[in-house]
C-alpha cells in the first residue's frame, strides 16, 4: 500500500460502492423522518426514541468531502488513536483507519449500537484490508467507551444526538493538548446539539471550536489542554 491509501484503486473502488449505496437510500430516507418534520422545521428536538428503530438499517454516513477531510485531518495530526461515536456501516471508519495505517499504525475504536450494522462494518473493513487497525465495540457508547486506556488524538462524533455530550465528556479525560473533535450533523440537527455545542464553545471547558460548512454544517473543536481533561 502506498503512503496515501486514498489513491489506492481497490480502496477507492470500495468507497465508491459504499457511497453509492448510501446515496441511493438517502433519496427515501426523509420518509422515516416525515412525522418529525414539524419539530425539525420549528427548531424543536426530535423524538430520537421513536426514530431509533427506523434507522437500524439506514446508511447514515459521512459524505465524500467529509471523508477526505477526516483522512487529511488524521494524517496532519499524525493520529494514532482515534475514537468514533457512531460507526454505522463503517464508511467513516475506513477513512480513519486508512489514515492511521498511513501514519504508521495505531487503532480506531469504533462504536455501534446495532449489532447487524457492526457486522457489516467489520466485513467492509476486512474487504478494505484495514480490520487490523479497528476495534468496533457493540452497544451503547456511553458504556463501551468507559474502558478507554489510551490517549485520544481525534474523536469523531456522528452518533445519536442525545448521547453526544455524554460521549464527549466520557472521552475528554483521555484528550491531550491538540486533540481534535469533529462533529457531524450539528447543522442539520442544530436544536438536538444545542447543549453539546454550548459546551464545546464555552472556553472554560478547554476547547476552541468553530462551525465548518461541510454537509450542511459540522463542528471542529481543538482541545487546549486547559479544561477538564488530562494530558498523558
Amino acid at each position: 500500500m502506498t503512503a496515501a491509501s486514498l489513491f489506492d484503486p481497490e480502496l477507492s473502488s470500495l468507497l465508491d460502492r459504499l457511497h453509492t449505496r448510501a446515496a441511493r437510500q438517502e433519496r427515501g430516507l426523509f420518509l422515516r423522518f416525515l412525522d418529525q418534520l414539524p419539530r425539525l422545521v420549528t427548531g424543536r428536538e426530535l423524538n430520537w426514541n421513536k426514530l431509533g428503530k427506523r434507522l437500524d438499517d439506514a446508511w447514515i454516513c459521512i459524505d465524500r468531502d467529509q471523508g477526505a477531510f477526516l483522512y487529511l485531518l488524521a494524517r496532519a495530526l499524525g493520529a494514532k488513536h482515534i475514537v468514533e461515536f457512531g460507526t454505522s456501516f463503517g464508511v467513516s471508519t475506513i477513512y480513519l483507519a486508512a489514515a492511521v495505517r498511513d501514519n504508521g499504525g495505531g487503532i480506531v475504536i469504533g462504536t455501534e449500537q446495532v449489532p447487524s450494522k457492526a457486522e457489516r462494518a467489520k466485513k467492509h473493513l476486512t474487504e478494505a484490508g484495514l480490520d487490523a487497525f479497528v476495534d468496533i465495540r457493540v452497544g451503547d457508547a456511553r458504556e463501551t467507551l468507559r474502558s478507554l486506556d489510551l490517549s485520544v488524538d481525534l474523536l469523531l462524533c456522528d452518533g445519536f444526538p442525545p448521547a453526544t455530550l455524554d460521549v464527549l465528556k466520557l472521552v475528554q479525560p483521555r484528550f491531550h493538548e491538540g486533540s481534535v473533535v469533529f462533529s457531524d450533523n450539528t447543522g442539520t440537527f442544530a436544536r438536538d446539539h444545542e447543549d453539546y455545542l454550548a459546551y464545546l464553545r464555552d472556553p472554560v471547558n478547554g476547547y476552541v471550536s468553530s462551525e465548518l460548512r461541510l454537509n450542511e454544517g459540522s463542528e471542529m473543536s481543538v482541545y487546549s489542554g486547559h479544561g477538564r481533561g488530562m494530558k498523558d
